[in-house]
């Protein structure tokens, strides 16, 4: 009955944030007994780093360019991996958004008050990180959790003068449950407010007084959600997205009630900046005017972008959203996603090749564009070219990416194309497996001791390229330890790596290894040895009977490798590893193995093959007890033994 009391009081509070124009009245409300950890339910402790005892969002929108965002939680930390609560990060810009007031109060156990922390404890920083130009700042406090458990209390208000990204309603982090959240929202009717639930549903409170219509939303008891290994946390842990079809930014007005109206708002916005000078323009003609066909210039040009240019971020005011201008990134030779694309653009305009701006969301498995749900998902830019039959996607801020390939960073989703006529959604490409693929050759040499020298070569594509590529930016230590737990490569005593020819979108790269003891066991005149230098495929899956989640790899792969060991001469074959041959429904891996008596040589190839990348949790057994047999099977020893 306790809990329920406690409850009935916290809507109370709740309430009052509503009747008292979003003032902050749940101070008085709110009981003593909440900042204690001993009425905590149990079921709320299950899987639990931290639970939200408390927590209010109270977003008032008084126009376009007035909002104000007030938030109230208290979280009780039940163990270090819950850290994280103790820590505040604000965000703000002296043009876009300010913090109005931070108060972080520590209670013990018992509840009682041990800390308070004021908006003048927080380290103030300019939010500068590597190649990143911003006139955002960041302010910072963290308190150093001493004994668990222990109740973070944190009151913050912030405004901004922008309603282009209405904040929305994250109500929970993995491992952590909620005992009661509520989210508030006070805007002026017709605005065109929108919101959409994602992984709950839950319905608002509506009302509507003078000419503000107001929404609250509660949930309560939420256990907390473990993520499961592969699986990715926006399609399983509760948010809800909001939208105004009106919006401002930096002074401009736009339109949120369509995708299509989206677009037309960017397509101005970079209207008097897409265009090179005609002195420059002319340039660009002659120096493609020996290349035959629009898609040889595409590829031409491109390069010529990857060695001219430097990827800088640029978050100065409005160049969060709008691009530096053409003429600007060819003088100066950097820009960030926005203007290289921009910048490309207006390379193929003056070579007469249309192409379109492209807005996306970045990351390998990002979640993506709704497309009955206009809003600002997007942080990344892009360039679509559509050729007749062929469209191309440019990558524009990578300085090695191959033309016409995306991979895992912004493949397999919807990116906003910005065309003439407005914004229309659009999937870009999907790769299959043999757009990323391993292949290695690998030559060892036994000593009769147990000892071996290896050479392996290994060529790349795709996500494997990328990863060679960035191989090479590594120390020779750093190098070593990364190829050594990618290649699953017994130590060896000594390493070297060397990078070769990197053309056509393929990587190769050598490896030069050697051991004083490559030999698993010795028993009398026999010896025991893993019949490869790598695997070529590394990962097991812990059983999950119930598997709720999809498992996400980042792409489609193909992998082959072709291992040739040269037997000491006094020694020969006397059992061979068995052939296999696997498969599930998304994959498959062979791997068979020959001995040449002739040349004294154990000759293996073995292949595997994912073909798709999202792996239904339906399937998940099959593909946990699948990867255990591969590993099973790379186990099998080669055994050889003295001749007679």
């Amino acid at each position: 009955m306790q809990y329920f009391k406690i409850k009935s009081l916290l809507y109370t509070a709740a309430l009052s944030v509503i009747l008292v124009n979003g003032a902050y009245a749940q101070e008085k409300e709110i009981p003593k007994k909440l900042y204690a950890a001993a009425g905590i339910p149990d079921s709320l402790k299950e899987e639990a780093n931290s639970v939200v005892r408390y927590k209010m969002k109270d977003i008032t929108v008084d126009g376009p360019d007035d909002i104000s965002v007030k938030e109230h939680s208290i979280v009780t930390v039940l163990n270090e991996k819950g850290n994280d609560e103790a820590e505040a990060v604000l965000e703000y810009s002296k043009k876009y958004n300010s913090i109005g007031s931070f108060e972080m109060r520590v209670y013990n156990a018992g509840g009682d008050l041990v800390k308070k922390y004021h908006k003048s404890d927080m380290y103030d920083r300019s939010a500068v990180s590597g190649s990143i130009v911003t006139d955002e700042r960041l302010m910072m406090i963290s308190h150093n959790i001493a004994t668990y458990p222990s109740t973070i209390e944190i009151i913050s208000e912030t405004k901004y003068r922008s309603s282009m990204n209405i904040e929305s309603w994250y109500i929970q982090s993995a491992e952590q449950s909620v005992q009661d959240a509520y989210c508030h929202i006070a805007i002026k009717t017709g605005s065109g407010f929108r919101y959409l639930n994602r992984n709950i549903r839950v319905k608002p409170q509506a009302t509507t007084d003078n000419k503000t219509d107001s929404y609250l939303w509660h949930v309560s008891n939420l256990k907390a959600i473990k993520l499961e290994e592969g699986a990715r946390s926006w399609r399983v842990l509760p948010r809800i997205y909001f939208a105004a079809n009106q919006f401002e930014f930096y002074g401009l007005d736009g339109n949120f009630s369509s995708w299509d109206s989206f677009g037309k708002w960017i397509l101005g916005l970079n209207a008097d900046v897409c265009t090179l000078s005609t002195q420059r323009a002319e340039e660009i003609r002659t120096m493609t005017a020996g290349i035959k066909t629009d898609k040889e210039k595409v590829k031409f040009l491109y390069e010529y972008m990857q060695q001219s240019m430097r990827y800088v971020s640029i978050s100065l005011g409005i160049g969060g959203m709008k691009p530096f201008a053409a003429d600007f990134v060819d003088k100066q030779k950097y820009g960030d996603c926005k203007a290289l694309s921009n910048y490309m653009y207006a390379l193929l305009k003056a070579v007469g090749i249309p192409s379109n701006y492209a807005i996306i969301n970045s990351g390998a498995n990002a979640e993506p564009a709704e497309p009955g749900f206009a809003r600002n998902s997007f942080d990344h830019v892009i360039l679509c070219v559509p050729l007749k039959g062929d469209t191309t996607w440019l990558e524009c801020t990578s300085s090695t990416q191959a033309c016409g390939k995306l991979g895992p960073f912004t493949e397999n989703r919807r990116a906003l194309l910005i065309t003439e006529t407005g914004g229309k959604l659009v999937n870009t490409p999907k790769s299959i497996a043999a757009d990323n693929q391993l292949n290695s050759e690998v030559q060892i040499v036994l000593n009769a001791d147990g000892g071996a020298k290896a050479r392996v070569k290994i060529s790349s594509t795709g996500e494997y390229r990328d990863d060679y590529l960035g191989i090479a930016t590594l120390k020779a230590d750093d190098q070593k330890e990364y190829l050594i737990r990618m290649l699953n490569i017994k130590q060896p005593t000594v390493f070297e790596y060397k990078p070769l020819t990197d053309k056509d979108g393929v990587k190769e790269v050598a490896l030069d290894i050697e051991y004083d003891k490559f030999c698993d066991v010795k028993a009398g005149n026999k010896q025991f040895y893993r019949p490869r230098a790598i695997d070529i495929w590394g990962n097991t899956l812990p059983v999950a009977e119930n598997r709720k989640s999809d498992y996400y790899f980042n792409q489609p792969m193909l992998k082959n490798c072709t291992t040739i060991i040269t037997l000491p001469e006094s020694f020969e074959v006397e059992a061979l590893p068995a052939n296999q041959s696997l498969k599930f429904t998304y994959g498959s891996f062979d791997v068979n193995y020959v001995y040449d008596t002739t040349k004294n040589q154990v000759i293996s190839t073995s292949k595997f093959v994912l073909t798709n990348h999202v792996i239904p949790a339906a399937k998940y057994t099959e593909m946990q007890q699948y990867m255990d047999n591969i590993a099973k099977a790379q186990n099998k020893k080669l055994v050889i033994r003295k001749k007679a």
